[in-house]
Order: structure tokens, then C-alpha cells, then sequence
């Protein structure tokens, strides 16, 4: 790892040492200062930001210790290295026990000082590195948007955060329905425990409850061994249960009992299991409708929808467009580690204008690749426009219902650019396609080779 260059002040009263710390620790790159009392030297970090102070034990006025106190009265988190001729233990006990990182002795190792500061400076540049990567971290799971709509989810989220309710989020694919989950465990009592995702519709239907509720070895072909289920591993904190309205009415069944006694079995088990986790659910599909036909638990959606919150769909949040673009340019910046871009005003304009039917999952994508194949600071309309799928086909279905021709042909042009649009909002998934639009994904199969698009 390459050493990363600091700031270092030198308090000691003895000019020669000072000078020969600065020669080595110049000579290796890193900028010094100097001060020749420990009054001084508190005075000079009342103005000036620095990584590391090198601090003598034996100073005039105030001594070392007492400077120490200072110093970590300026600043709890500065590193200090303590030197010293004639320190005791105890004196280093005392000045490890107030904050100091190291201690070292006089007649000083210009080796072992070197070793010091690249160790310490090498703790600096992966701290520093480890803050932007939690910061990143907590951006990427941020909510985003001051419109009415969007203060009136976060209120909610702020409420119902610190309670022990469930809570079902309802809104369309891409409008951020794990985002408001995260929100609510970190305002919760569980935010220090773990949070777990699970969604149904990613997982074959044979495989959910073997993924959800863990098996034992033997359960079935291909269980070498015991498996925690994602129930288990949330233990203590909070299970989101994405798409839950794709999950079976058997894996449902048992769903509901964890939430009426905490208690499970795994796959091929006989053995009940304790749990005390906080559910949260979301779902894009009309869970009632599919209650009254008999595809939806009846008990367990009253069980989920103590606390309903039903995110707006990005059309509908009026200024979110921008805020976003905002954010999500900021995002990337520091993930990609490349220079922060910025929309030019008109291909701004045309992304405000633009309906966004992926919601916030498209213009975090599109964000994500102007950045890295824009060349340019500033991305402008041209560099836009191709990636408005949107766009083109806006254009061109206004012709569907002004220009003449047959009815099958017209019907046949709205079912292309229809399927081709719903495709591409899966992203080529013709299951999860043909789950969406209620199909049998025979029929959908059966349907796009009729009109030629073929295997996405």
C-alpha cells in the first residue's frame, strides 16, 4: 500500500530533534510544522488542520501530559505519537490511557519513527477510505424528494420507525419500496441488528421456502448439508419480504405463523425454531384482488397492512426528478472515484420532462451509465437522448393514432413497442415479464415470436 502523505506538528523544545524529525519526515513527503512549547503548539491547532502530532513528555510550562489533555480537547480523534528521554511507566500508561497512539523513546530510531508514522498514516488513508465507503453506503439507501408525496412517506416511515408494527409498502417496480424499508429499520430499535432481504420473485417457487426458512441436510436432491434460511439470519433484526404477492400460498401459511408465535421449521426438520424479527413487506401487484381469488392469504395481507404506505410512482413526485439527479450524480462520483459531472441545462430539462415509467431504478441506471461513457463533465442532450428509451417510441406512438391503416396493423405496432417497453423494464426477464402483465409466460413466449422480436 502506498504511504499516504500527512500533516505533522512537531512540539518539543529542542530545536535539534525538531530539525532532524522535519529533515526525515520531509524527506519521505509529508508536510511539517513546528512548535517549541506545548502552548505553542495548542495555539497553532487552533489553526491549522493537521493528522498527527509528535509530542515531547518533558516540555517547558505546561508538560507533555498536560498538552495531551489539550489537544484532545481540540480534537478527540488526532493521532499523537508521544517521545521522551525519561519517561516512566507509568507516565506512558497515562498518556495511552488520555488517547495517545504511540509511545516512543529517546534517543529517537529514525527507523522506528518512520515505522510509526507509515503505520499510522496507512491507519489515516484506510479510515479515510473505510468513512467514504459508509457514507456511500448510507447515500445508496437514502430517501430522496421533497415533494408532498415523498414528506408524507418519510413522515410516515419517521413514525412508524420506532414501533414494533408491520408494515406494508405497496407502489410500482423501481419506485423504492426497499429504500423506505431501510429507512424504518434504521429508525428503529433493531437498526444495530441485521437486515435482511428476501424477494420472491427472484427465487425459483420450488427453492423459496428452502431459501426463507432454511433446510436440513437430506431434505431434498442437492441438500448436502444444513442451511440457515434468511428467517434465521435476521433473527433479531428485521425481514424485508420483497414481492411478497409472487410468494406460494404454502410458504404464505408459514409466514403467517412466524408472525402469530415467531416459531419454524426448516425444509426436511423437525425441529421448531424461535425467531424474533420485524417484518416488513412490499408488493407491486393488487393484493386484494388476488385475496378474492383465492391466491393471497386473506389473514396473513391484514397481518402485513397494520401500517400501509403506498409510494407515488416518479411521474407523480413533481421536483423529485431533479433532486434526484442531483443525488445520484453525487453517488457515483464518489463509488467510480471519477471527477463529479452535471447535466447541461437543456439535457436537464429534457430528464425533467421525461415520465421515467422505471421510476427511480431507471434514472439511477441512466445516471450510473452517462457517468461512465460520457467523456465530459458536462453531459448534454446528445449524449442524453439515446438512452431515453422512452423518448423515440413517445415519438412514434403519437403516429399510431394519426396516421390511416388497418386496425390489425395498428394493433399489431402498439403490441411491438408495448411488449418491447415492458421487456426492457425487466430487463429481458420474459418470467417476470409475463408475471407483471398477468400472462402465462407460454402465451408471452408464444406472442413475441408471433411478432418477430424473439428471445430478448
Amino acid at each position: 500500500m502506498a504511504e499516504h502523505k500527512i500533516k505533522i506538528l512537531i512540539i518539543d523544545d529542542e530545536k535539534n530533534i525538531r530539525l532532524t524529525l522535519r529533515d526525515i519526515l520531509e524527506d519521505d513527503g509529508h508536510h511539517v510544522l513546528e512548535a517549541g512549547s506545548g502552548e505553542d503548539g495548542l495555539d497553532l491547532l487552533k489553526k491549522e488542520n493537521v493528522d498527527l502530532v509528535l509530542l515531547d513528555v518533558r516540555l517547558p510550562g505546561m508538560d507533555g501530559i498536560e498538552v495531551l489533555k489539550g489537544i484532545k480537547g481540540i480534537d478527540e480523534s488526532l493521532d499523537v505519537i508521544m517521545i521522551s528521554g525519561h519517561a516512566t511507566v507509568g507516565t506512558a500508561v497515562d498518556a495511552l490511557r488520555i488517547g495517545a497512539y504511540d509511545f516512543l523513546e529517546k534517543p529517537l530510531s529514525l527507523a522506528r519513527v518512520k515505522l510509526a508514522i507509515r503505520n499510522l498514516s496507512e491507519k489515516q488513508s484506510l479510515s479515510k477510505r473505510t468513512a467514504v465507503i459508509e457514507q456511500t453506503q448510507k447515500d445508496k439507501y437514502r430517501l430522496v424528494g421533497q415533494s408532498p408525496q415523498m414528506e408524507q412517506v418519510l413522515d410516515t416511515a419517521r413514525r412508524v420507525g420506532p414501533t414494533q408494527a408491520k408494515v406494508l409498502i405497496r407502489g410500482e417496480s423501481g419506485t423504492g419500496k426497499e429504500l423506505v424499508a431501510h429507512a424504518i429499520h434504521a429508525a428503529s430499535s433493531r437498526a444495530s441488528e441485521p437486515f435482511v432481504k428476501f424477494n420472491a420473485a427472484a427465487i425459483p417457487s420450488e427453492l423459496v421456502e428452502s431459501e426463507l426458512f432454511g433446510h436440513e441436510k437430506g431434505a431434498f436432491t442437492g441438500a448436502v448439508g444444513q442451511k440457515k434460511g434468511k428467517i434465521e439470519m435476521a433473527n433479531s433484526g428485521t425481514l424485508f419480504l420483497d414481492e411478497i404477492g409472487d410468494m406460494s400460498l404454502s410458504a404464505q401459511a408459514k409466514i403467517l405463523r412466524v408472525l402469530e408465535d415467531g416459531k419454524f421449521e426448516r425444509v426436511g426438520g423437525t425441529q421448531t425454531q424461535s425467531v424474533d424479527i420485524r417484518l416488513l413487506a412490499a408488493t407491486n401487484k393488487p393484493l386484494e384482488e388476488m385475496v378474492k381469488a383465492g391466491q393471497f392469504r386473506e389473514d396473513l395481507f391484514y397481518r402485513l397492512n397494520v401500517v400501509p404506505i403506498n409510494l407515488p410512482p416518479l411521474r407523480e413526485r413533481e421536483g423529485d426528478i431533479k433532486s434526484l439527479l442531483t443525488h445520484f450524480l453525487a453517488h457515483y462520483a464518489a463509488e467510480l472515484s471519477l471527477i463529479p459531472k452535471h447535466f447541461s441545462r437543456d439535457a436537464l430539462k429534457m430528464l425533467i420532462d421525461y415520465s421515467f415509467p422505471g421510476n427511480i431504478r431507471e434514472l439511477r441506471n441512466l445516471v450510473e451509465r452517462l457517468y461512465i461513457l460520457s467523456p465530459n463533465t458536462e453531459i448534454d442532450i446528445a449524449e442524453v437522448k439515446p438512452h431515453l428509451n422512452q423518448v423515440a417510441a413517445s415519438e412514434g406512438e403519437a403516429a399510431i393514432f394519426t396516421e390511416t391503416r388497418s386496425f390489425a396493423d395498428a394493433k399489431r405496432i402498439f403490441e411491438e413497442r408495448y411488449l418491447e417497453s415492458q421487456l426492457r423494464q425487466h430487463a429481458g426477464n420474459i418470467s417476470r415479464t409475463a408475471k407483471s402483465l398477468g400472462m402465462q409466460q407460454s402465451n408471452l413466449s408464444r406472442k413475441l415470436k408471433e411478432l418477430g422480436l424473439g428471445k430478448p
